[in-house]
């Protein structure tokens, strides 16, 4: 007879997150998700009897890489345990996978549509990239040591047939710089400290992605994103924790990045997905979370773009070629409940058309318009990506946009100061007189990528960017910037990135504190996943 469950069990897990808390906000929280991973299937499992009913039979003639639902087909149900500690199955998975031994390989991964144009690894993802839902007719392929750990234990099934995951990284660098004031490797992101080492971020996701490969029922996922480390300083939202850095300008602070829900319907067109709840901003190669760029660094076009927006976002894939976007959210990084000025309604539409058998991508965006006044980071800004798969080995991402506020107090004009919003930058007006002016900036980058092998890549990138009213870097100047770096991968759960960065401010000196026009850096950083 199975032990019933009991409401103490969730009062021990209680206890323990809240007593983690208050230790650090996400490192020591991780041993709360492992009592978390430890109790909740136990309680399930009890209240499962032996006449619970089937699994749906429809999703067991769908074998998916990420979530398995065939016990006698997964190499990891064979490979259990039970008699083995956790941490000595973890250690396992991490030794199988420097080995190159693990089970789950993502070249087998079940789609529909077009081929994968890329590999990943070595590249931080198999296809072109776009936000504001999963991709839809790809497998969930996420994942990592942890939940192999979780799956082949005592509670295996519970994880697979739920489909839940939990997973992260340790993110660390160090950079060597010819800059030397605080933060004076600024506008450079995210490493900001010159000729320092860093904890860059240090993330928790617990999630679930719907299976969107089917195209004849409903499905739902959900996922909530915790990141604490020295990043947060450009994740942070206004209202979601923001007095760390509005109010106190701490060094290191926790951002809880993401928290939405998806639902999916695969029999509307050829998917539609909602998302509700806080996610990444649609457009962009890069993203805040480490493991899903090609380098260390940040371009300067990304680091002063939208980051999140808090709202719902319809995505629907009409077909191989064509996928349309349509949203609405409180405006870019900030919290709907901040209300006026800085939290408005604003909309959002972006279109990718797909062809050359998936190599080429185009996809254009309006990320963000609303009234365009002066508030907290409240771009109105206008996106356009192409993705273009040269050969096997080589492939080039392009990316521009063009920004802009109105009615942005004038800096120069101390009847303006009064209109400053803690966090938000005024602008180099054109005349000094101008109590507030319109505020443009334009920006493209280049990434030109190639893979010598699944576990080494080299990346050239170069950029434009034109701060033409000073209003993003607080500098009244254009910019260049030129990085090559390098991947490697140990197994799939380290990647080291090293990289050699220069730039460039053609009319005013924006680096070292506003000291010097030009700036070489060499860093590189460790990606440690779990």
């Amino acid at each position: 007879m199975t032990r019933p469950y009991h409401v103490a069990d969730e009062v021990r897990l209680l206890q323990l997150l809240r007593s983690t808390w208050r230790i650090q906000p996400l490192p020591s929280c991780l041993l709360a998700i492992l009592a978390f991973a430890a109790v909740i299937p136990a309680s399930v499992d009890a209240q499962a009897g032996d006449d619970d009913p089937p699994s749906d039979p429809s999703k067991a003639d769908r074998p998916s890489v990420a979530a398995k639902t065939d016990p006698a087909s997964d190499p990891l149900v064979e490979k259990s345990d039970n008699s083995a500690g956790f941490f000595q199955r973890l250690g396992h998975a991490y030794l199988d996978d420097w080995k190159g031994s693990a089970t789950d390989d993502d070249t087998s991964a079940p789609r529909r549509g077009y081929p994968t144009p890329v590999s990943s690894p070595p590249f931080p993802f198999s296809d072109w990239p776009y936000g504001g839902s999963p991709v839809i007719g790809a497998a969930d392929t996420s994942g990592g040591p942890l939940m192999s750990a979780l799956d082949s234990g005592e509670h295996g099934k519970f994880w697979r047939d739920s489909h839940i995951k939990i997973y992260g990284w340790i993110n660390s660098g160090f950079n060597v710089s010819s800059s030397h004031k605080h933060y004076g490797n600024f506008p450079a992101a995210y490493y900001i400290q010159p000729n320092s080492v860093q904890l860059d971020q240090a993330a928790l996701y617990i999630e679930r992605v719907p299976d969107t490969i089917q195209t004849d029922h409903f499905d739902w996922g959900f996922r909530l994103t915790q990141l604490y480390g020295l990043d947060y300083r450009f994740t942070t939202a206004k209202g979601y924790f923001s007095q760390q850095l509005l109010t106190d300008n701490n060094k290191y602070g926790y951002d809880p990045v993401m928290a939405y829900v998806d639902l999916y319907w695969g029999q509307i067109a050829n998917g539609l997905n909602i998302r509700v709840g806080r996610y990444i901003s649609l457009p962009d190669i890069e993203a805040q979370l480490a493991p899903d760029n090609y380098t260390y660094s940040h371009s300067i076009l990304y680091t002063f773009d939208a980051y999140t927006q808090t709202g719902i976002n319809v995505t629907t894939k009409l077909n191989n070629h064509w996928m349309f976007q349509v949203g609405l959210s409180a405006g870019n990084d900030v919290a709907p409940w901040v209300g006026e000025p800085n939290a408005k309604p604003t909309f959002n539409a972006c279109v990718g058309y797909t062809w050359s058998q998936g190599g080429d991508n185009l996809y254009a965006c309006d990320n963000s318009t609303n009234s365009g006044k002066y508030a907290y980071n409240n771009l109105q800004a206008s996106y356009v990506t192409w993705y273009h798969k040269i050969n096997s080995s080589w492939h080039t991402d392009t990316e521009t946009w063009y920004m802009w506020e109105k009615d942005v107090p004038n800096v120069n004009n101390p009847a303006a100061a009064l209109l400053l919003i803690n966090g938000a930058n005024g602008a180099i007006c054109a005349w000094a007189s101008e109590v507030t002016c319109y505020a443009p900036e334009w920006a493209i980058v280049n990434y030109l990528v190639k893979e010598f092998s699944p576990k080494n890549y080299l990346t050239i990138r170069n950029e434009y960017f034109n701060d033409i009213a000073g209003q993003r870097t607080g500098y009244k100047t254009p910019y260049s910037e030129h990085l090559i770096g390098w991947g490697h991968w140990i197994g799939t759960s380290i990647l080291l990135r090293p990289e050699l960065r220069f730039e460039h401010a053609y009319d005013y000196p924006a680096y070292n504190a506003g000291t010097k026009k030009s700036q070489l850096v060499f860093a590189s950083d460790a990606i440690f996943h779990f």
